[in-house]
């Protein structure tokens, strides 16, 4: 019987991965990350257009996607595939890769629909540990007024109500 760990690996391994960024050197940068986790099924998107006709062609397991590209950007990147009833693949994980750390990004991406937040430059072992995140305890897309996304992580504190709003606990390498 194979251990957990081994079957987390062959899942990761086994990954399709979309890489969405402007910039050929991160694109370079995240297929080496990638690579070095084990993932060899890496495709990549020169910017946001390119990006949403990777996902309705390839159907990728997880998206890696920057927030500041030409048109569309990140966030509207995300608001379109976070539309269920146009666009094919909304389930489609996203992490966003970007280099802004503020609190109120962290904060739109997560009401955009975004599964993990990370901060460039990002090592692999962060990079693992949110893919490992998004397999091993998926979060079941839920739909709440205009929110179409992950179910909202429990907040911090003594809040137990989070049904109305996501969260704003986002994990930030």
């Amino acid at each position: 019987m194979e251990s957990r760990a081994t079957q987390i690996a062959r899942q990761v391994e086994k990954l399709k991965v979309l890489v969405v960024d402007d910039e050929p050197s991160m694109r370079k940068v995240a297929r080496a990350l990638l690579q070095a986790i084990g993932i060899k099924n890496i495709h990549e998107a020169v910017d946001g257009h390119d990006g949403l006709d990777k996902i309705r062609t390839r159907a990728p397991d997880l998206v890696i996607l920057d927030w500041e590209m030409p048109s569309p950007n990140g966030p509207e990147f995300v608001r379109a595939v976070r539309s269920p009833e146009q666009f094919p693949l909304p389930d489609v994980p996203i992490i966003m890769l970007t280099g802004y750390s503020e609190h109120s990004r962290v904060l739109e991406a997560m009401r955009l629909g975004v599964n993990e937040y990370l901060l460039k430059p990002v090592s692999s072992t962060a990079l693992l540990a949110r893919i490992v995140s998004i397999l091993v305890n998926p979060r079941p897309m839920v739909k709440r007024g205009d929110y179409y996304g992950p179910e909202p992580r429990p907040p911090l504190g003594n809040k137990p109500d989070f049904a109305a709003e996501p969260s704003e606990t986002f994990l930030i390498n």
